[in-house]
């Protein structure tokens, strides 16, 4: 079964996070200067994924019943990590956003597979604090997520 959930996230910090509803979701050792660059900080229980802009971005939100195919042709930036979601309950949100109001997503108990396909990255950038104001200028991010044991980070596609 498939559930896709859009959303509006305030990407404060140009980040916006993926995690364990039942954990800190702490990333502050997880930003090294290689996660800046990949746009993917990575802990066992939360991610971080970087954004062009610190303003709104639009995210789309899918839970998949296993791995989806490749469509990172169609996206500007496409990176992937496993996260450990303990009790099945995902959470997405900006990163100052205050938790318990955070939109949570019914996963797999376990560790599931992040993909984080991100497009218009460009006219976003270029837009910089307005981009949020036109569609044709928001960046765009989405998520998918399925179960899937653990296994190492990984940049499908590299936007510059």
């Amino acid at each position: 079964m498939t559930t896709t959930t859009e959303l509006t996230l305030f990407a404060d910090y140009f980040q916006i996070h993926v995690s364990d509803a039942d954990s800190d979701g702490d990333l502050s050792d997880a930003w090294t200067e290689q996660a800046v660059a990949d746009h993917l900080a990575v802990a066992p229980d939360a991610l971080g994924v970087g954004t062009v802009v610190n303003v709104n971005v639009s995210v789309t939100v899918v839970v998949l019943a296993q791995e989806p195919s490749d469509d990172s042709s169609e996206f500007d930036h496409v990176v992937e990590a496993s996260l450990d979601v303990s009790l099945g309950h995902l959470t997405v949100l900006g990163c100052t956003d205050y938790a318990p109001e955070a939109a949570t997503f019914e996963v797999p108990p376990g560790w599931n597979r992040i993909r984080v396909s991100r497009s218009n990255l460009a006219r976003a950038a270029k837009a910089d604090v307005d981009s949020h104001e036109s569609p044709e200028t928001t960046e765009k991010i989405r998520i998918q997520v399925w179960a899937a044991p653990e296994s190492p980070a990984k940049i499908i596609k590299r936007w510059s």
